[in-house]
């Protein structure tokens, strides 16, 4: 019991302690906060830009795939033109 009541006292200075922060700490901590919020600024900017570069890369690819199809089916029309001309 008295374990828990040492704990709870030290535990509570601690929490005073730690709310008295001196203007140099505030300052410090506010420029950390800055240095974070602009590494987030930067992230969210490069995972925009991977996003709209992968936009890109799939509107490409399906065009490929687009003429691919066309180019399949022109074949094969002239296959079937083909088969209608020859005897059976």
């Amino acid at each position: 019991m008295k374990k828990l009541i040492l704990l709870t006292a030290v535990a509570a200075m601690g929490l005073g302690v730690a709310a008295c922060d001196s203007n140099k700490e505030n300052a410090v901590e506010s420029q950390a906060e800055s240095v974070r919020e602009a590494s987030d600024a930067a992230a969210d900017t490069m995972e925009n830009s991977a996003a709209t570069a992968a936009d890109v890369a799939e509107d490409k690819a399906d065009s490929v795939r687009e003429a691919g199809d066309a180019k399949a089916d022109a074949i094969e029309d002239k296959a079937d033109k083909m088969d209608k001309g020859a005897p059976q």
